[in-house]
């Protein structure tokens, strides 16, 4: 494993002497641009592990994407090896269908501390919920980004991060109703405790999120890539493409239903990603939005 070899496959070509936050906010936004959050392992017949010279080889080698404990492990030992004062959190995320936060920790953030100031980077969740920068760790001030307006807020030692979005226009009415579409214009996204964690941490979870039939992971496929101006996500066989600020506080959100021999290249051109496998897409209504 090395440093060049990963900056190759995200394109970053900046400084590697300084730690500071633009540095880091430069190194992030190309691993998020580059590298998918996605699932397909599981639906290709393949095992998700954590061990980080296979996280390694899949998404730097093999150019694929992984989720959390994968994209933020690798992100985090990138930093460290930089000289960064890095380590990992854990995070249980919101079911809005539960309207409750998961009672298992499956969520692999990472801490960065840069003169004396906290910020959390969190390249391993997807969609609209990710963050392009990364976010001081501070309660209850608003952290305009593209994707939105996040914020945390900190009560009895825990942190919640929400999320604000903006409107949405979707041209295919079709469409307007979907289930993966989020109905709500402010979105809590999960939460999290200072407590420092280890990959090891999250063993029980990895295994958990491929296999069980609760799991939304085992329910959908997932492969969303960031792009310069807004996102790309497939679901199942649908595939959805949304611009950031289109107008004046609105997104433009456009769905388009994949056949079968469709997916294969649209993994291959949206988010250059071809699988040694065959991939079974799977879209189980309503336990997702994007």
């Amino acid at each position: 494993m090395n440093l060049e070899e990963y900056f190759a496959r995200t394109g970053y070509k900046g400084s590697l002497e300084k730690q500071d936050l633009e540095t880091l906010t430069d190194i992030f936004q190309h691993h998020i641009r580059a590298v998918p959050f996605e699932n397909l392992s599981i639906h290709c017949g393949e095992k998700v592990t954590l061990e980080l010279e296979h996280v390694y080889n899949k998404i730097v080698r093999r150019k694929r994407g992984g989720w959390c404990m994968e994209n933020n492990q690798l992100l985090g030992w990138v930093l460290k090896c930089l000289g960064y004062d890095a380590s990992f959190l854990g995070a249980y995320v919101f079911n809005p269908h539960q309207n409750a936060y998961a009672s298992i920790m499956t969520h692999l953030l990472v801490k960065v501390v840069i003169d004396g100031k906290a910020y959390i980077v969190d390249g391993g969740f997807g969609v609209s919920y990710q963050m392009w920068q990364p976010m001081e760790l501070m309660s209850g001030k608003d952290q305009p980004q593209a994707p939105g307006v996040f914020r945390f807020t900190e009560k009895n030692a825990i942190w919640y991060l929400e999320k604000m979005r903006r409107k949405q226009y979707i041209p295919n009415q079709n469409f307007s109703n979907s289930d993966l579409l989020e109905k709500k214009e402010c979105r809590k996204v999960y939460m999290f405790s200072l407590e420092p964690r280890t990959v090891e941490d999250f063993r029980f979870q990895c295994t958990y999120l491929q296999t069980s039939p609760d799991s939304l992971f085992t329910k959908k496929s997932i492969c969303t890539l960031q792009t310069t101006d807004g996102f790309r996500a497939l679901i199942g066989w649908t595939l959805t493409e949304t611009t950031y600020n289109y107008k004046e506080n609105m997104d433009l959100v456009e769905f388009v239903t994949l056949e079968d021999e469709e997916v294969e290249k649209t993994l291959k051109e949206k988010f250059n990603i071809t699988l040694d496998k065959k991939l079974v897409p799977i879209n189980v209504k309503g336990v997702y939005t994007i």
